[in-house]
């Protein structure tokens, strides 16, 4: 049987692409017994029906390497998180969310600011250095101008990537600009400055040889709660030198004393804005895991 992967998904069909070719495939009905859903990304073994009308069958699902239940994706190796500048402000609460998540999840983050020409060149130099000093690649762009979109193209090489981030931020207009020609419809964004969300289903467009871009519904919420409140220290990767040397075993290094991380954070190793952000996530997964009880 063939080997392919699925790119789009339309009501009950999947497009599978099978070396050159683009097959319309159904699911076995054994996958729904199994309470399994084929997700774009992933890898799976077909029959072909109707070679003529390259038409088939998913017959099984091979191992995922990891798994995104919003939105719905499978094997995904490098996730692009996009913040505007302005129009809509940066929400960096959002971004370590995501960092946090992706590094749960094992899958590379890539950091891009987009509409750079709206705002100040030292407010968005002062943002990108907390996450370029923590390690992350951190990509500054003007998409609508074609301003250092091509500076992403070495971290879109031979991955599978999804574009991430609120609706409005310019997710489309990047993925437009990279494939010079319009692939989704570009939100404009409202007066409640959220943004119009223009795409509703998760689509992989072949990039390159074996490189390929999701583009994604707009997300207006992150759900982490799969992350135990305790091993959330682990994903924000700049507290992992310090967890060590904490006193106490387990530290969650919000009222303890003798924190290293605190510690770290009061010297300026670590920067406040990230540390009040885990403040915030700790609370919200603790109060998420209290509710399940």
């Amino acid at each position: 049987m063939p080997n392919g992967m699925i790119l789009c998904t339309n009501s009950n069909l999947y497009q599978v692409k099978v070396e050159n070719e683009i097959y319309q495939c159904l699911a076995r009905g054994k996958f729904k017994k199994e309470e399994m859903t084929p997700l774009v990304g992933d890898y799976v073994e077909i029959t072909v029906t109707h070679p003529e009308n390259y038409e088939g069958v998913i017959e099984k699902i091979l191992p995922r390497k990891n798994e995104l239940k919003r939105p719905k994706m499978a094997n995904l190796t490098t996730l692009l998180f996009v913040l505007s500048m302005k129009n809509p402000k940066p929400d960096l609460l959002l971004l370590d969310k995501q960092l946090a998540f992706a590094s749960w999840i094992g899958i590379h983050s890539v950091i891009c600011f987009n509409k750079t020409d709206l705002e100040n060149p030292e407010k968005i130099e002062q943002i990108a250095q907390i996450y370029q000093k923590i390690g992350y690649p951190v990509i500054k762009t003007s998409a609508k101008k074609g301003l250092q979109v091509e500076e992403l193209k070495p971290f879109l090489k031979n991955q599978i990537t999804a574009f991430a981030g609120n609706s409005g931020v310019g997710k489309s207009t990047l993925l437009n600009y990279l494939f010079q020609k319009k692939l989704t419809q570009e939100g404009n964004v409202s007066k409640t400055q959220r943004g119009k969300n223009t795409t509703t289903s998760v689509t992989l467009y072949e990039y390159d040889q074996n490189s390929y871009i999701a583009d994604t519904p707009g997300f207006s919420t992150f759900d982490i709660s799969e992350i135990p409140k305790e091993e959330l220290d682990k994903h924000f990767i700049e507290f992992v030198p310090y967890i060590q040397y904490c006193k106490y075993s387990g530290c969650s290094h919000i009222k303890e004393e003798d924190c290293a991380v605190k510690q770290a954070v009061e010297q300026g190793k670590i920067a406040k804005e990230r540390y009040q952000n885990y403040q915030k996530i700790y609370q919200e997964l603790k109060e998420s895991e209290e509710r399940k009880w």
